[in-house]
């Protein structure tokens, strides 16, 4: 993904078991990030921070939308565990991941698998690429993608 190119549009289920259409989002931004797993650690940080600053997202025009490849009831109890106020969206089949090119190979304790790298694309309000940040690190990362979401 580069800043300037067309953000691959999708159609997915979603949390709550209805469909999201990236492209009916429009005109709002979107922030779209690819975590590896439901209420694991960082995921739940990630999430929480997120959901944190869910007012401001929205104040500044952008809807934040998780990826996973967990399946929508997943979703439905890590959102009702840890009170989430963001989109969750169900990759069970990796082609979200593949299109934005999260799906990659991984290592950890000398095993390489594949699995989602965790990723953070800022879409503008015309379905555009603005920003994409590689292996996230969770710390401070919210507040970058939120900055950035205001200077649109």
């Amino acid at each position: 993904m580069q800043p300037g190119q067309p953000a691959p549009d999708f159609t997915a289920p979603r949390d709550g078991g209805d469909m999201l259409t990236l492209s009916d989002l429009r005109p709002k931004a979107v922030v779209l990030y690819f975590y590896p797993k439901d209420d694991t650690s960082g995921c739940t940080r990630e999430a929480n921070e997120f959901t944190a600053e869910a007012a401001a997202f929205e104040a500044a025009g952008t809807v934040v939308v998780g990826v996973s490849k967990d399946p929508v009831k997943a979703h439905d109890r890590f959102i009702a565990k840890h009170g989430l106020g963001v989109i969750l969206v169900s990759d069970a089949e990796s082609d979200i991941c593949e299109r934005y090119g999260t799906w990659a190979e991984k290592s950890m304790y000398g095993k390489t698998y594949m699995g989602i790298e965790r990723t953070t694309v800022l879409i503008d309000g015309q379905g555009n690429v603005a920003r994409v940040w590689n292996k996230v690190k969770v710390p401070g990362h919210v507040a970058e993608v939120l900055e950035a979401a205001k200077a649109l």
